[in-house]
């Protein structure tokens, strides 16, 4: 094994962060795998206890690595990888990957809009919204928490919601209410998780995660959802081409 390089400009720690990484990616660790205690690194790459332990964290951070109390430092799942270069819907791509998809709708209840969801939605004065909230998950485990808010008017009977699951929601829109979302616009931005959110998403509270907000569009040009989503930065990356 080739010794790290204390003479280099790059910091001891990040050294070991790469070489740790290397292993990961490499396949040499796999996804559940325990990995070197901090004692175990020091010893290996002669090092100080705070460098093993920075290394760590870098990588815990980076959703590489997570920690279970009292047991060790693991190796993560890989995140799931999404291109914005197009419409998606959650439930198409995790099949895609080969995942096992599943919905747990939260609630679902008639509101009235905010104004940030008046406009988005171009809705008319007094018009409610149904909102539904749900959880996205990947073999049980909690990736996305998400509220979407349709007009009252595409979505006159509300009980048709609660078939989101067995089928995809956009799906539904179009076999149950002949909706049809022909585009989309979204954007993004980070967050930390919330104290209710952590509860959902089963992860600590103050973790890495992405707001997602998407207007969808039916086939008339006309909102039909506003969709908020708060996506577990540890579980999801987005990228997108350029050229």
């Amino acid at each position: 094994m080739k010794p790290l390089q204390n003479d280099s400009l790059i910091p001891l720690y990040h050294q070991l962060k790469e070489r740790l990484k290397t292993s990961i990616d490499d396949g040499q660790w796999k996804p559940g795998d325990k990995i070197p205690s901090e004692n175990q690194l020091m010893k290996e790459y002669s090092v100080s206890r705070n460098t093993a332990k920075k290394a760590i964290e870098e990588l815990v951070q980076d959703g590489l690595l997570y920690r279970l109390q009292g047991k060790g430092t693991f190796v993560a799942k890989p995140k799931l990888q999404q291109s914005l270069m197009g419409l998606y819907s959650f439930s198409k791509v995790f099949k895609e990957k080969g995942l096992v998809p599943k919905d747990i709708v939260i609630e679902i209840k008639e509101v009235k809009p905010s104004y940030e969801i008046i406009t988005e939605l171009q809705l008319a004065e007094e018009e409610n919204v149904i909102e539904m909230k749900r959880l996205r998950c990947v073999d049980d485990e909690p990736y996305v928490l998400e509220s979407s808010f349709f007009p009252k008017r595409v979505v006159p009977d509300i009980s048709l919601l609660k078939r989101v699951g067995e089928i995809s929601l956009y799906d539904l829109l179009e076999e149950g209410l002949n909706v049809v979302v022909t585009r989309a616009k979204e954007a993004f931005e980070p967050v930390l998780i919330r104290s209710e959110e952590s509860e959902y998403l089963q992860t600590k509270e103050g973790n890495p995660a992405l707001l997602l907000e998407r207007i969808a569009y039916g086939s008339d040009g006309v909102p039909v959802e506003f969709c908020r989503s708060i996506v577990r930065g540890d579980r999801c990356r987005f990228y997108t081409e350029l050229t």
